[in-house]
């Protein structure tokens, strides 16, 4: 497996996702982190916000049960809780995973997230956009692009997750 990002460059990519979302809004957001990954990606972020003097909401979004293809699984995803401690009606969400790619996840939060209520507006945060979409969805900001093949697979670790920042790539054939 090549390393893509190290330590440094995951920060960095932090960095600039903080950067574009203080500079293209100007009220109060929700930041709302996809379980696995996404939420510590999320809480990054929210670190470099509340440094800037900018107030947020946090939550945590579990989406398992609403994955497309639980039918296709070997075994049960693991149920871990989703954390929405504010009223979502109104509010302007910006979702954060860790990687988009086909863009099925992210159709899966959409829905978990109207579960709770009806968003003002919803945008996208991704510390990693790998392309090869397979669904009309785009992220609002993006950490960094990378550019790989489809069958690429892109395995990010995180500190707090996996005990080590890092993005590697596993070429498959």
């Amino acid at each position: 497996m090549a390393v893509l990002m190290d330590a440094g460059e995951i920060e960095k990519a932090v960095d600039t996702l903080a950067e574009s979302i203080l500079g293209k809004t100007t009220e109060e957001v929700a930041i709302v982190g996809i379980r696995r990954r996404g939420d510590e990606v999320a809480e990054r972020v929210c670190e470099r916000l509340k440094a800037a003097g900018r107030s947020f909401q946090f939550g945590i979004l579990d989406i398992s049960l609403y994955r497309d293809d639980l039918a296709h699984l070997t075994e049960n995803p693991k149920l871990q809780s989703s954390d929405i401690p504010f009223v979502v009606d109104g509010a302007h969400v910006i979702l954060v995973d860790d990687v988009l790619f086909t863009g099925r996840t992210i159709r899966a939060a959409l829905d978990a997230l109207t579960d709770y209520g009806r968003p003002g507006k919803i945008e996208l945060a991704v510390l990693i956009d790998r392309g090869w979409r397979e669904l009309p969805i785009q992220p609002d900001y993006v950490g960094k692009a990378l550019e790989t093949e489809r069958l690429d697979e892109v395995v990010v670790s995180l500190r707090d997750t996996d005990g080590a920042d890092a993005v590697k790539l596993e070429q498959k054939d």
